[in-house]
């Protein structure tokens, strides 16, 4: 066993910081290295639901995210007619417990900067500009390299840099995600009064159109469509004409959405590391370790999740060996691949244009697994 004085966790994402607080707060010395040039203001919506909050709750910033964020119950679906008739309203699945809710709508870098700001008053040190470069293990430690020449040392080394992971192709995990075929615009668009929760359009000009309150004044939209290349910037025109063939609310967003409004556009990927996330001392979490669709709202709980487990293991061995890296993975797989499967499922059916897909039941099946805590 190799005590655990110092950890370098690469990635200020909600994953890196939120495993950040939970080992200063053991009383060990973390840096999160991070390769932007500091705290960014730039993002779109996201949507936790109830097993992200527990966690949060957990560290002591759900008051924050309540004061943020718009919390919600439940869902409807609405027709894609012309009126965006309602067709069904749902009570969603309070995966967290009944003390908090559903899920919560909130305003991603919002989501940062309160759980940064709780990483940094439990001592952790957050390194902003900071690229990686290189990493070799020996006896001592894990030696980090970065860019501008310079290295550090640490007992433990987390991988939490995302999708397209530095520490994961470091490690000499070869992994390329996967398109799924679809895509999604996404907008930050003033929210009306009417507007309590999250709604969704299956069908019509697009896969899906739906929105989720943010906080009081502010919701994201967006539509799921066949993945294309899009100019973000230059094709804004384009998502107006899109929400503008939706009814209802989506009238509202269409001429809402305007040269200045923030809108981004990704196509959905998917990957799930096979076998092992870590290699000696240096471990992956979130999505550098498997990463889904947001067609069930689950991904940045599981990557909060990692956070809890992996810290939990660490914190409860005194250190690390492969022993405590294997019950990390052991507790993580059978949830993250229930994740990973299902989202890439809902995916396949739009895709595919599966007629009447068991879309209840996959999401009946992730509810009441991720209702037990991680």
């Amino acid at each position: 066993m190799v005590p655990v004085d110092k950890v370098g966790i690469v990635g200020a994402g909600a994953a890196g910081l939120t495993l950040a607080v939970f080992l200063a707060d053991a009383g060990i010395e973390v840096e999160v290295l991070e390769k932007g040039a500091g705290f960014t203001t730039l993002g779109s919506g996201i949507t936790l639901q109830g097993n992200a909050l527990r966690v949060l709750r957990d560290i002591g910033v759900w008051p924050e995210m309540l004061e943020k964020g718009y919390p919600s119950n439940s869902m409807a679906i609405r027709a894609p007619d012309p009126d965006a008739t309602v067709v069904v309203e749902l009570d969603d699945v309070r995966t967290g417990g009944e003390d908090l809710p559903a899920s919560l709508g909130m305003y991603r870098p919002d989501l940062t900067e309160i759980v940064r700001a709780r990483a940094e008053r439990a001592g952790a040190q957050v390194i902003y500009s900071t690229e990686v470069t290189g990493v070799e293990q020996s006896d001592d430690g894990v030696t980090v390299t970065f860019s501008d020449g310079g290295q550090r040392v640490f007992d433990l080394l987390v991988g939490a840099d995302g999708i397209n992971s530095t520490v994961r192709r470091l490690i000499g995990i070869d992994v390329t995600p996967a398109a799924t075929g679809a895509g999604a615009w996404r907008a930050i668009v003033p929210r009306p009064a009417e507007i309590t929760r999250s709604e969704l359009i299956y069908g019509g000009p697009r896969y899906i159109a739906g929105y989720c309150p943010i906080s009081a004044d502010w919701m994201y939209a967006y539509i799921v469509e066949p993945a294309q290349d899009r100019d973000v910037v230059a094709d804004w025109p384009e998502l107006a004409r899109l929400a503008a063939q939706y009814g209802g609310p989506w009238q509202g967003i269409a001429g809402a959405i305007t040269e200045d409004t923030a809108v981004h556009y990704t196509q959905f990927t998917t990957h799930l590391v096979e076998g092992d996330w870590h290699r000696g001392r240096v471990v992956l979490i979130g999505d550098a370790a498997h990463n889904c669709p947001p067609t069930i709202a689950q991904g940045a709980a599981m990557a909060i999740e990692d956070a809890a487990v992996l810290a939990a293991e660490v914190v409860k061995a005194h250190g690390v060996d492969d022993e405590v890296m294997d019950r990390f993975h052991e507790r993580r797989v059978p949830r993250a691949s229930l994740i990973v499967r299902s989202s890439v499922q809902l995916v396949s059916w739009l895709v595919d244009e599966v007629p009447n897909p068991d879309v209840p039941g996959v999401m009946h099946e992730v509810a009441q697994t991720v209702k037990e805590p991680a």
